[in-house]
């Protein structure tokens, strides 16, 4: 329709007209002039707003379920979150624990054989050039730490500090072949030399070729001059194998480390030595053996006379009428073969 002033006034007119059925409408009430009309128009145009709404509605439905969609995938990610973090909290827990119990067993050690100690975490491990067994541990000069110093930790010897800066320390291994440090047995006091093998048991060379030796006596460290590298006293293995004694001025035996060099995490630098040796104090009791359970059977009696006795007290006597009736005997008398009929 083009601008002009006659549509314009068309326009007026038709607003001028809608708001007077407005008007009558909202006056009239439910007795509306205008009503029949707008059921008409109900009528009429009803089915196309039902065909509209039906093509409209899954496109709504569909816009709807996204972002519901879209709600239900944060609520999931913030409980997969939430779960996350529950299980790092987990974990941390349990590192903190494992650490705890580790720490306590140190310090128990410690105590066993008066050893002053600086705590280390183990930060890094060394590297694999050389096959050299090493860990850096995170203390160094600042916190006393100087080399040629005893490492340890809740079982037993870890190593010796080999290098120390600022703030971190190197450690050599006790299972480094580069490794030595002398040893004693448990109460015989034979001594040797024992030397690391990578992940095999560690070598020892006893200095005496005819010492008795056997599975399962254990070792500690004898300890060094001025008790650098090594102090007396800490535990270093058992043992697993004995070569025979080929009449050699020394033995060789195999002994398992008490230290796992593998899962190190929480270790002491003996910082001061203590005023004695301790001896064998520092090594771990020996479990005690399990009781010997002795089972006695006794046999049962293979003749008659306990089931004809069954259920009858012995020595008490039976009323006459509940006499048990005797079988009859049969009896031959003896014919004498000399007399005749």
């Amino acid at each position: 329709m083009r601008d002009t002033r006659e549509s314009r006034l068309l326009l007026v007119l038709l607003i001028a007209i809608a708001f007077a059925l407005i008007t009558v409408d909202i006056r009239g009430g439910q007795e509306s002039p205008v009503d029949g009309a707008r059921q008409a128009a109900a009528a009429a145009f009803g089915p196309v707003e039902n065909g509209v709404a039906s093509a409209v509605d899954p496109i709504g439905n569909a816009i709807g379920a996204v972002r519901d969609s879209g709600e239900r995938h944060n609520r999931i990610a913030a409980l997969e979150q939430e779960n996350a973090a529950l299980k790092a909290k987990l974990g941390s827990d349990d590192r903190n624990r494992n650490r705890l119990r580790e720490l306590d067993a140190m310090l128990k050690t410690a105590g066993a054989g008066q050893y002053g100690i600086k705590g280390a975490e183990v930060i890094a491990i060394g590297a694999a050039q050389g096959f050299s067994w090493t860990v850096t541990i995170d203390v160094g000069a600042r916190d006393g730490i100087r080399r040629d110093m005893t490492v340890l930790n809740g079982s037993g010897l870890v190593g010796r500090v080999t290098t120390v800066g600022p703030s971190t320390s190197t450690v050599l291994l006790a299972n480094d072949p580069d490794f030595t440090v002398g040893t004693r047995m448990e109460k015989s006091d034979e001594l040797g030399f024992a030397t690391g093998q990578g992940d095999r048991p560690l070598l020892v060379q006893l200095l005496n070729g005819k010492a008795k030796v056997k599975a399962g006596d254990r070792l500690v460290t004898f300890g060094s001059q001025a008790d650098k590298p090594f102090v007396p006293g800490v535990p270093v293995g058992e043992v697993v194998r004995v070569d025979p004694s080929g009449g050699g001025l020394t033995r060789n035996i195999y002994v398992r480390p008490y230290v796992g060099f593998t899962k190190l995490d929480i270790v002491g630098v003996v910082v001061q030595a203590p005023r004695t040796d301790p001896r064998d104090m520092v090594l771990p009791q020996k479990p005690k053996p399990a009781p010997t359970v002795t089972v006695t059977v006794t046999p049962t009696p293979t003749d008659g006379t306990q089931d004809r006795n069954a259920g009858q007290q012995p020595n008490q006597a039976l009323p006459p009428g509940d006499q048990p009736a005797q079988k009859p005997e049969e009896t031959q008398q003896p014919q004498d073969q000399g007399e005749t009929p």
